[in-house]
């Protein structure tokens, strides 16, 4: 079953909201704020994420391009984050940030933040020290931000946490009030990467990030999770050439789908030519799993 992300008087977790803002009326909710990928050539934002508890955006998943134009058209505060999570350093997914970070910095914020994403290898920094290049005071691009890496009361002290994409199996990284959410490496080329495990309210959701078939911890550490929403990339085909180093294909998608029992499938970061042979990319991940399939566009909303 494949539902696009459409509007909707009555939504359901088999379908989008169309109100930018009333997903945050939701119990909770997950809202795509950007569905797109790495090429410019649609309106799609770079992938970004929020999950809504009970009004309050308490993560966000993945600041890519775009994301901030979306993120005030969401209605976002910056006040209510307990943690932004990124999946790994590659522009589409966190080249956003610094303009969040900027516009933060007007929100009278007083409580500390949480940066989580990858710790570094030889090609990539780590998270805490690709923040260092943006806003330290000595060398950060953007050093005027400087007081979010500080002990300082003009901004709030962000802690940056370095997950290491060597461990196997689940890191817990957050586990406060209710919310808790953990972390696992995938594999992603030559990029340290990570999924993500979001469990709130009696529900999960699971953000795969960008995974290539040889993330095998991955479906072994999460075999039959049940995850209420697990949210996968729409970024190849099964066409001879794509780069499956990079990303699972369509049919690696609906094998690991079915292998989580995921309830619900939601396929975002688009990309034109997944996009443009939707059908055959359809059909390939209904070889596998049965389930419904949903179609991510930007500011859609799918109530949990």
């Amino acid at each position: 079953m494949i539902f696009a992300a459409c509007s909707s008087d009555t939504a359901t977790s088999t379908q989008a909201s169309a109100d930018n803002i009333a997903c945050r009326d939701h119990p909770l909710a997950l809202q795509v704020l950007g569905s797109g990928g790495p090429i410019a050539d649609d309106h799609r934002a770079g992938s970004s994420n929020i999950i809504w508890v009970d009004g309050k955006a308490r993560l966000l998943i993945d600041a890519g391009s775009g994301t901030f134009v979306r993120y005030g058209e969401a209605g976002v505060d910056f006040n209510d984050h307990d943690a932004i999570l990124l999946t790994h350093l590659h522009g589409d997914h966190a080249s956003g940030l610094p303009a969040l970070l900027n516009s933060g910095a007007f929100a009278k914020r007083k409580s500390g933040l949480t940066i989580a994403g990858p710790a570094g290898n030889n090609l990539f920094p780590s998270t805490s020290a690709f923040l260092d290049s943006l806003i330290s005071k000595e060398g950060g691009a953007l050093r005027y931000l400087h007081p979010y890496l500080e002990d300082d009361a003009a901004l709030p002290r962000l802690a940056a946490v370095n997950i290491d994409t060597d461990k196997t199996g689940l890191q817990t990284i957050w586990n406060e009030d209710g919310l808790q959410v953990d972390a696992i490496s995938v594999h992603h080329l030559d990029v340290p990467a990570l999924a993500y495990v979001i469990s709130v309210k009696g529900k999960t959701v699971v953000f795969s990030g960008d995974q290539s078939f040889l993330s095998e911890d991955f479906v072994a550490a999460l075999s039959g999770n049940k995850p209420d929403l697990l949210v996968m990339h729409n970024a190849i085909t099964m066409a001879d050439g794509q780069p499956r180093g990079l990303h699972r294909d369509p049919k690696s998608i609906g094998e690991t789908a079915a292998a989580l029992d995921a309830q619900t499938l939601l396929l975002t970061h688009h990309m034109q030519r997944a996009v443009t042979a939707q059908n055959e990319v359809n059909a390939a991940i209904a070889e596998n799993y049965g389930g419904p399939v949903l179609l991510a566009d930007d500011l859609s909303c799918y109530p949990l």
